[in-house]
């Protein structure tokens, strides 16, 4: 994990999709195969931090935590910013672009993101308590979306922790 020296929080976010199909499924095969390249991608973009690989692995898609058809992406940024860019701004775009071919619809809020002390791995129960926070109480510093964000500054305010260093939606 890297991390940056100045920084008292880091933006861990977890997003789910229900596949439509098994991933050996030749209709899966494209995302399949945009899986390396895109994880390759996240992971030299400034501001990467960590992400959830399953052990021996590449990636975490045969993690089933949510269910047998939903895979999960865990992983943590320094910032908001970094988070952003890497997923509007980059490669990953095309995957989100294309994303009705492979997964299903979400009738409930599937990404949640949520502030993190520096050096701090969340684990998939953590991430799934935070999601589930998200769909049952709304967006809070607890657990929140791109769309309704808090600041790191704003999430340590209402946990009673340390002031963190500031970040803010690209």
């Amino acid at each position: 994990m890297t991390a940056s020296p100045h920084a008292a929080a880091h933006l861990a976010q977890l997003n789910v999709a229900t596949l439509l199909h098994p991933l050996d499924d030749p209709r899966l095969a494209p995302f399949v195969e945009l899986l390396d390249p895109v994880n390759a991608a996240a992971d030299g973009t400034p501001g990467f931090v960590w992400r959830l690989v399953e052990d021996g692995e590449a990636d975490a898609t045969a993690l089933r935590p949510a269910g047998e058809d939903v895979i999960v992406n865990l992983s943590v940024w320094e910032t908001q910013e970094a988070l952003w860019d890497f997923a509007y701004r980059s490669g990953h775009l095309e995957v989100m672009r294309r994303r009705r071919e492979w997964f299903a619809r979400h009738v409930e809020s599937h990404l949640v993101l949520w502030w993190v002390p520096a050096g701090h791995v969340p684990s998939v129960e953590e991430a799934l308590e935070r999601l589930a926070d998200l769909r049952t109480n709304g967006p809070s510093s607890r657990a929140f979306t791109f769309a309704a964000s808090y600041s790191a500054a704003e999430a340590a305010q209402h946990t009673g922790t340390a002031p963190v260093e500031e970040s803010h939606a690209g």
